[in-house]
């Protein structure tokens, strides 16, 4: 993986970063595992924009990704590395044995032609699934679970991955990537490495039109409004509109949102930087 600059031949060039594609060796997906994705373009049933900023966009398909793993004991192989339009990681479909295919999140590293395996008894390397408390204390992980059986919910976007730092009874201490030091059940599972595509982070779109193909509208800023429409907006010339609030009034940037008695609060252990 690597990324590519551009000679500054246009305006949208100049800064203009992307990936390589050079680890993608397949550009038409499994059309077993492909089904259209309708875009709502931020309105609801009766037609009324319900959230701003949003709309056109290239049309995708959603490729369905196997974030449960629960195919225990049957080894799979991996047959191409993906491009997905819908996450910022790459995606690696899965050949099993029995002749079933899946699309998994692609780890770092991942090779087409490497065997992979999930359950309990599988080893703890690159790709494979299992539950925490069969994970070495100190491993890297990704798609962690919250819940056994529920699928992953956390670390899937590019480049990312957790720590597995320590047990306490039933439960294992996950350093996550924001920095939370966090509890999460032993038997729920997680895959081993980190997410690829870690060079994500280092892409630039270059020009606002690329933004206009993910699906985004320009943003406006409360201070440039007018005080009808929002509490920072108004005065002569450029103010800095007072203090930063959302377009409904309630304080933005330090304020804290979480709720103070949620359920799940007892499991953190420290919270994120």
């Amino acid at each position: 993986m690597a990324v590519r600059k551009f000679k500054p031949t246009t305006p949208g060039q100049r800064h203009k970063i992307i990936g390589t594609f050079e680890e993608i060796t397949a550009s038409v997906p499994e059309k077993s595992l492909v089904y259209g994705k309708r875009s709502t373009g931020g309105r609801n049933n009766v037609g009324k924009m319900t959230m701003r900023y949003m709309g056109g966009g290239h049309k995708r398909k959603y490729r369905i990704i196997d974030f449960k793993r629960n195919k225990d004991g049957v080894p799979a192989v991996v047959k191409t590395i993906e491009y997905d339009p819908n996450r910022s990681a790459r995606i690696a479909l899965l050949f099993y044995a029995d002749g079933e295919k899946r699309y998994i999140i692609a780890p770092n590293g991942l090779q087409v032609g490497s065997t992979l395996m999930s359950g309990a008894n599988a080893a703890p390397e690159i790709g494979n699934a299992l539950p925490l408390e069969n994970i070495p204390v100190g491993t890297v992980i990704h798609n962690i679970e919250l819940r056994p059986g529920q699928g992953a919910a956390l670390v899937r976007a590019a480049g990312n991955f957790a720590q597995l730092t320590s047990r306490e009874g039933d439960y294992c201490v996950i350093k996550l990537p924001s920095g939370e030091l966090r509890k999460i059940l032993c038997t729920c599972k997680a895959t081993i490495g980190s997410v690829g595509n870690s060079d994500h982070a280092l892409e630039s779109s270059g020009k606002a039109g690329r933004s206009r193909w993910l699906g985004r509208r320009p943003h406006n800023r409360g201070v440039v409004m007018n005080p009808v429409d929002h509490p920072m907006g108004g005065g002569e010339g450029r103010q800095s509109g007072g203090h930063p609030r959302s377009r409904k009034g309630l304080y933005a940037k330090g304020l804290k949102t979480r709720a103070p008695k949620k359920q799940s609060s007892k499991y953190i252990i420290e919270r994120r930087k």
